[in-house]
């Protein structure tokens, strides 16, 4: 659902947000920051990209000279995903929670201090 800039997916157990641009298809999102917070009020960001979006800023930064000339690409915070869409995202945000593995793929926030509010 929206909820401003805010595109919210609300699972029994947490809470996933994204940040589309306003006139993003979601169905087309590439790269979106993201986060990920449990009713404990923990949070977890990070930024997902798919392989073609990788590719094309690679292939944009040969010609800026940006990461010497688009040889590498890094992002302290990133994950890197096969297909494009918010749906597809929310699948593999999904299994990571199940996993556990999020704590290795997105960045640490700690607590949401709104959540006292």
């Amino acid at each position: 659902m929206w909820d401003g800039p805010f595109y919210r997916v609300k699972r029994e157990d947490y809470e996933i947000c994204f940040l589309p641009r306003e006139d993003e298809d979601l169905e087309e999102v590439c790269n979106v920051d993201m986060w990920l917070t449990f009713p404990d009020g923990n949070r977890w960001s990070g930024t997902i990209f798919t392989l073609d979006e990788v590719q094309r800023l690679m292939d944009r930064w040969k010609d800026t000279g940006e990461c010497l000339d688009g040889t590498y690409f890094y992002c302290w915070d990133e994950l890197i995903v096969r297909h494009a869409g918010i749906s597809s995202m929310v699948r593999v945000i999904d299994d990571l929670v199940v996993t556990g593995d999020y704590e290795c793929a997105l960045r640490p926030n700690g607590p949401d201090d709104d959540l006292d509010d």
